[in-house]
């Protein structure tokens, strides 16, 4: 999840996904829900350890909105309120990506890094998406290794895969079968239109990340006359759900391994990877295939080939990616690492932090339910994952065998109901960084077709993943600010040229690690 600043103060809080009880589908609320769209919030202040201005409170909610006198659940939110009710246009909600991130962080966060002129226009809303966080949690009861799902494909370990993927889809429905079908992303835009309607707003502005971005257009078209100033910022595009989402880390993780080879190959002097892109590739696939013979060992972790090339994210990030392939190459010879690297910042880069998350898998189950749950057009034969694998493997070497390899979605069951089509107009702003390593150019533009009458703000030679406030230095920061006081889009798309970060210029820059959502495969 992107802007994770306040993360332990939160979590002492207890406001974290992490630190709230999971249950059981059997566990949720059954009270009734009819009168679910004329609640008023009882607003409380979320901790004592925070502002007074920070406050919370909790919705209930259909889980089946076609029965809206049936089975609920609770939706938590927050909010703080605008300081200015002579400039308020609105309420304006957040989402952080995921799918399953927790939002209710989000209003302290851009409460804090929003201009005045901006935040003082709205009461900012945060909220844990259904089935997430504080939001009546689902789990699927997964360890930590049936989470992970970058799995190399080998013709001798794909049976095991497929076991793999069959029982986290098991489990699944074991745990949380009754509430599974409904954890989708049209059921979370209609959990945004309660809120909205609960906050007696006529329309709703929003601001979302990433998946968030995906969510948000769904609005758009589920709801179209109450979509008022919306941000989507590293955007998914709604052609590729879900599968082609995966798929296209691979296809575009092959441009931003090509742009690493030449910036390494500019620092030969001070890498010693080689001196032109050819011989700075063939340094790494010659580690990889020495790592796959004998596992470099980091002090107890043992690298792999496939772990190498796992972390393909690394590369959308030069400066990171190329002392950390040096260290790689110096642990594989025995040498010490070059200077200015720890063995806490390799293992940090090969992972993308994922050793910090916590071990609960509430994250994991959303993701899939929501992934498996929001279209049926998942293969569901084993043998079009291990043809497209294999066939992926070949043409896309860094990652394209992890992404196109099996995946629980293949024994989910069907969705409730098909994916929202893009047909309605869309007047959004859509903001990318050139070189996103989740949500890559291709995707964000696809999307920007997919709405029309949007807007996109490019930041050209912008690296990361999210734009908006994430990058102060952005160049994409003033016409998303502007938009958001004004509500007037652009009159044609934008393309800003960002200015050289520290990673481009050489620096490590750990005050911003590589900004995956929740882990190296989340959106």
């Amino acid at each position: 999840m992107l802007l994770k600043r306040f993360a332990p103060l939160l979590a002492a809080a207890g406001l974290l996904a992490s630190t709230v009880p999971l249950l059981s589908a059997t566990q949720a609320s059954a009270a009734p829900a009819a009168d679910h769209l004329r609640q008023k919030p009882a607003w409380h202040r979320c901790s004592p350890e925070l502002p007074a201005s920070y406050e919370c409170a909790t919705l209930k909610v259909p889980l089946d909105y076609r029965r809206p006198d049936g089975r609920t659940i609770d939706l938590a939110i927050s909010r703080i309120k605008s300081e200015n009710p002579a400039k308020r246009h609105g309420a304006m909600l957040l989402n952080p990506g995921g799918p399953g991130g927790s939002g209710l962080d989000l209003p302290l966060m851009m409460h804090e890094a929003m201009p005045k002129e901006v935040r003082d226009q709205y009461d900012l809303i945060g909220f844990d998406p259904r089935g997430a966080g504080a939001s009546t949690p689902i789990t699927c009861g997964l360890d930590e290794a049936e989470q992970n799902f970058d799995r190399a494909y080998r013709p001798e370990t794909f049976g095991s895969d497929v076991t793999w993927a069959r029982t986290v889809a098991d489990k699944c429905r074991e745990k949380a079968g009754s509430v599974l079908p409904y954890i989708t992303t049209r059921n979370t835009a209609r959990d945004m239109d309660t809120i909205r309607a609960v906050l007696g707003e006529r329309k709703l502005s929003y601001l979302g990340y990433s998946y968030g971005t995906y969510l948000g257009a769904v609005y758009s078209q589920m709801f179209p006359d109450r979509t008022d100033r919306f941000v989507l910022d590293s955007g998914v595009d709604p052609q590729l759900i879900w599968r082609g989402m995966i798929q296209v880390w691979a296809t575009e993780a092959e441009p931003a391994f090509a742009r690493w080879t030449q910036w390494a190959a500019q620092r030969s002097a001070e890498y010693g990877l080689g001196d032109s892109p050819k011989a700075v590739s063939e340094t790494f696939w010659g580690l990889v295939a020495r790592a796959d013979k004998e596992p470099i060992d980091l002090e107890g972790l043992k690298v792999d080939g496939d772990m190498i090339r796992a972390a393909r994210g690394v590369f959308f990030y030069p400066a990171q990616a190329t002392p950390l392939v040096a260290a790689l190459k110096a642990a594989a010879e025995g040498r010490p690492l070059p200077e200015g690297m720890t063995l806490t910042e390799v293992k940090r880069l090969l992972t993308g932090g994922a050793a910090a998350e916590p071990a609960s898998d509430n994250g994991t189950a959303v993701f899939w339910a929501v992934v498996c749950g929001d279209t049926g057009s998942w293969p569901r034969y084993t043998e079009q994952y291990e043809r497209d694998a294999a066939k992926d493997k070949a043409r896309y070497p860094l990652y394209g065998d992890f992404a196109s390899n099996i995946k629980p979605c293949a024994f989910w069951d069907r969705p409730v109901e098909a994916a929202t089509p893009m047909n309605k107009k869309a007047n959004v702003l859509t903001v990318q960084n050139e070189w996103d390593s989740q949500t890559p150019l291709v995707s964000g533009q696809g999307l920007h077709r997919a709405l029309k009458g949007s807007r996109m703000v490019l930041a050209a030679g912008g690296e990361g993943h999210g734009v908006y406030l994430v990058d102060p230095t952005s160049c994409a920061n003033a016409p998303v600010h502007a938009y958001l006081t004004t509500g007037k889009l652009p009159a044609r798309d934008v393309t800003c040229q960002n200015p050289p970060s520290a990673q481009q210029r050489g620096a490590l820059a750990p005050s911003k690690p590589l900004p995956i959502p929740s882990g190296p495969g989340r959106f």
